[in-house]
């Protein structure tokens, strides 16, 4: 029986090559240490030969306003639109996408991740041993967790 081919959602040509990383988050008052856990996800060792140009392709999923109230218990600061706005607004993300409203497998399978990576004390909202079937799963390194930790942030 022939495997059927993964369908990926749009990539530039020039990146085609490279590993596609996924990450999750809030994202709230982007701050020095999401840009540092960004461009760690984007630096990730890619798993295939690269061609002329190529690189990893970063795609950004930013959880939607009603699931951070659910998870985290308070409301964000910022919108779900202003918060997806900024982080278009760096060059080295490549993509940015709204995290799933109730089930967040049908927007991860939709990307096909390669490599998702999770910040140094990120909580999977999802069962790991499943998320380990899409893709292979890394932890990042925190940059001075003690000064730029969004809950921090928010209390001073």
């Amino acid at each position: 029986m022939k495997k059927a081919k993964r369908k990926r959602s749009p990539v530039p040509k020039r990146l085609a090559s490279g590993t596609r990383v996924m990450v999750f988050g809030v994202f709230d008052l982007l701050h020095p240490g999401h840009i540092s856990f960004l461009r760690q996800a984007k630096k990730l060792p890619a798993r295939r030969s690269l061609g002329e140009g190529g690189g990893n392709f970063l795609v950004v999923s930013v959880a939607r306003d009603v699931n951070v109230k659910k998870v985290k218990g308070y409301k964000s600061q910022q919108s779900e639109e202003v918060r997806m706005n900024n982080l278009k607004r760096l060059q080295f993300v490549d993509r940015v996408v709204l995290g799933g409203q109730q089930n967040p497998w049908p927007h991860i399978r939709k990307e096909t991740p390669d490599l998702i990576a999770l910040g140094y004390d990120q909580k999977p909202y999802v069962d790991l041993k499943e998320l380990k079937k899409i893709a292979k799963v890394v932890r990042l390194k925190a940059f001075k967790p003690k000064i730029f930790k969004s809950s921090k942030l928010k209390q001073s």
